[in-house]
This record gives structure tokens, sequence and C-alpha cells, in this order.
């Protein structure tokens, strides 16, 4: 059984969704300010390795480390998130993450670097935990008529704040400095922790009466990846993500510390003019699914046919930015950039959710992750190696513009050979 349907031809309004359900209200605004951690200490940790070594893969590195570590915890994470209580769990990790990032406060140095390294891989380990349980958690707190706009609220949110957070902490760090923004980080997932203790949710009878033994846990991972390898379209559309990552979001990241520290200076080691690009990355990353599910609703069939739209829009926006005349065109570009992307990121969630049931979602969204941040660290690794060839930044963006038609032509050619409605779970 599914874990939602499309019985329902109108689409649940965000608003309703976030006035009459307060659970889903907690956890909405937990998330909020656990992305903001996650991703406020990115500039300034960026900017940090910047002063400190002037070097484009010392910066790269940080952004490798940032997505393998997730990538590593993701077999843990997802049996984790089908096998407890997954409200204690998305706990847990914000109060590890919140003492964790105080830990900034000790490099100094460029001979510290190494300890910003370790203290960031384990900050985004324990974030590999919250995202599969939270995603997981979703179908506990809202209906299956509701799920639509949970999801869109949601996988939008965790887009958005990716730029926002990462905006919010540059102008933080140009403003009040590197370690202040590190403080207000650490008190980020504290609140975040309070407001998830917020959330009642009825206990999960299949997470209680489960095998708890070393040897179950196994089994249960050996299941998933059986699972996706039944469901062909399942597994297909949990490389979406990846993708997105490979040639339109990650390596652009990498750039952005580039043309901020290069190009376009504002702020203290381009602190503003980084933020800036985060922030209009968040605008359209939030934007794009939003518009497009007003138009596409939840029908499975739209939603397949505007990911391939939101590669084309995504594509464009690397177009527009790659001349670098100027930095509003930059910005206009990487606006489109991440409108295309959100769409792409938003409607292959709700796919997921429209085709694999509850016990399994922990171990398909761990899997999903582990494929997005093993994509976002080849990404970050190749640009930031380019970076430091002959390359310019310039070459390095027409480059990715020309690969981004691929997933067009790959995905099409998908939707019209397989049938159109997924298989059921």
């Amino acid at each position: 059984m599914a874990s939602a349907t499309n019985s329902d031809p109108t689409p649940t309004g965000y608003l309703a969704l976030l006035r009459r359900n307060h659970n889903f209200r907690n956890l909405w605004y937990g998330q909020i300010v656990s992305l903001l951690g996650d991703w406020f200490d990115l500039i300034a940790s960026a900017a940090l390795i910047g002063v400190l070594t002037k070097s484009g893969l010392a910066i790269s590195s940080l952004f490798v480390i940032r997505m393998l570590a997730p990538l590593v915890v993701s077999p843990f994470a997802g049996v984790a998130a089908d096998r407890y209580d997954r409200r204690r769990i998305l706990i847990i990790t914000d109060l590890l993450r919140a003492i964790t990032v105080l830990g900034f406060l000790l490099v100094r140095s460029p001979g510290q670097v190494w300890l910003l390294y370790t203290l960031t891989a384990l900050q985004l380990g324990f974030s590999g935990f919250f995202s599969p349980a939270r995603d997981a958690l979703l179908p506990d707190v809202v209906s299956a008529q509701e799920l639509g706009a949970a999801n869109a609220l949601g996988s939008a949110t965790w887009s958005v704040m990716l730029a926002m957070g990462a905006a919010l902490g540059g102008f933080a760090s140009g403003i009040w400095g590197i370690y202040p923004a590190f403080v207000i980080d650490s008190g980020s997932f504290l609140l975040s922790a309070i407001l998830i203790a917020q959330v009642r949710v009825t206990p999960n009878p299949h997470l209680v009466n489960i095998d708890k033994t070393i040897n179950a846990a196994l089994q249960q991972y050996i299941d998933g990846f059986r699972y996706l390898g039944r469901q062909k379209n399942v597994l297909i559309i949990t490389l979406h993500k990846a993708t997105n990552s490979l040639i339109l979001a990650s390596g652009f990241q990498v750039l952005q510390v580039a043309i901020a520290q290069k190009v376009f200076v504002m702020g203290e080691g381009g602190s503003i003019s980084l933020g800036l690009m985060f922030a209009f990355s968040g605008i359209g990353s939030g934007a794009g699914p939003l518009i497009a599910r007003w138009i596409a609703g939840d029908d499975p069939h739209r939603l397949r046919w505007a990911i391939a739209v939101g590669y084309l829009i995504g594509g464009l926006g690397l177009l527009l930015s790659a001349p670098l005349f100027s930095f509003w065109g930059v910005l206009l570009g990487t606006l489109l950039r991440a409108f295309g992307g959100g769409i792409v990121w938003v409607f292959s969630s709700q796919l997921l959710f429209q085709a694999v049931p509850n016990q399994m979602l922990g171990r398909v969204f761990a899997t999903e992750s582990a494929f997005f941040n093993l994509t976002s660290a080849i990404a970050s690794a190749a640009v930031g190696a380019a970076l430091d060839s002959t390359l310019s930044i310039s070459a390095i963006i027409w480059w990715m513009a020309a690969l981004s038609i691929l997933p067009v032509i790959l995905w099409t050619v998908w939707l019209q050979r397989r049938t159109p409605e997924m298989s059921e779970a």
C-alpha cells in the first residue's frame, strides 16, 4: 500500500495545513530552524578556510566533507529511521549538533583547519540521521490528503534553507564576524530541539513491535536494497536529487565562493555578495516548486513531466550566469537555476511519498540522500580542482550548462519507454 493516494483531486492548501495541523506546524518550524543551523555556518566556515589557506581546493574540500559525512552514515540512518522513534532521533541529533558547532570557535590558525573539517564531518553526520527520520515521520503527522502540501512545504524548505541559511550566515559573518556566527548557529539547533519536542505522534505499531537485534537491522538494510531492485521506477526517482546536485547545484555552490571572493567582492572575504547569491538561490528554490505545484497539482503524470521542465529552467539559469557580465546577471541566473532545481527536488520527493510504503520510507530516503551526497561530493571536488586549473570561472559554468541537457534527454526517454503510472509498492 502506498504512503499516499490521489483520491482527492483538490490539493490541500499550505495555509490551511499549517493552521489546522499543529503537529506538522511544530515539525516544520523545527525543520526550518534545524536546516538554518546546518547551513548558517557554511559561509563562515568557507570564509575562514579561505582566509587561513588561500586555496580553492581547501574550500571545495569543505563542501566535499559536508556531503560525504551524511553519505557515510546513510545506511545506519535509514535503518534507524525505520526501527526507532523518529521524533526522538530528531531531538537527539539537534542537541549533538548544538554541542559540535561550538567547537568551531577553536579554529584560529592554518594548522587547525583539520579540526574544522573534523567537526564539520560530525555535524553533517548527525544531520544525516535527521533528514531521513524527518522525511519518514511526515506521513505520521499528516493525512493522505495533506501529504502533497506537507511534502511541498517540507522539501522546498530544505532547498530554501540551504540557500537562506547560508545567506543569513554570510550576512552575520560579514556584519558581526565569523566566530559570533558559530555561536548563533549552535543556538539554532537548541531551538529546533525545543520545537520538535512539541510534536505529538501516535506510536507506530510497526516501530513498537519491531525486532531490535543487530541481525534484524542488517536484514532490514538488505531488504531496502532488494525493494529498490524490484521497484525500478522508485530507484530511478531516487536518483533525481543526485542528478540535480551533480549538474545544477553543488558545483555551483563552490563557484559562488570563487565569484564572491574574486569577481564581485562585497563584505569581508566576499561574504555579503556570497550571501546575496545564496539568498536568490533560496528564493528560486522555494518559489519554483510552489508555483509548479499550483499548475501540476499532485497528479503523478504531471509531476514527472514537470521534473523535465525543471532541468531545462535550471540549465537556462546557468547560461545566464556564465558570462559574468554583471552581478545582477549572476543573481538572475542563480534564481532561475534554483527555480528549476527546486522543482526537481520537491516533485521527486512527492513521487516517492506516493509509491513507497511507510515502513520503507526511512531506508528509501536514506538511499536517496546517499546518492545525493555522493554526487554532491563529486561535483564539489571536480569544480574545486577546475578552479585550481587553467579554466576560468566562466568556462566552468559554460560546461555545466552544456551538461544540463543530459538529464532532460535521459528522463524524457525513460518516461516514453515506461508505463506512465509508477509501479505499486
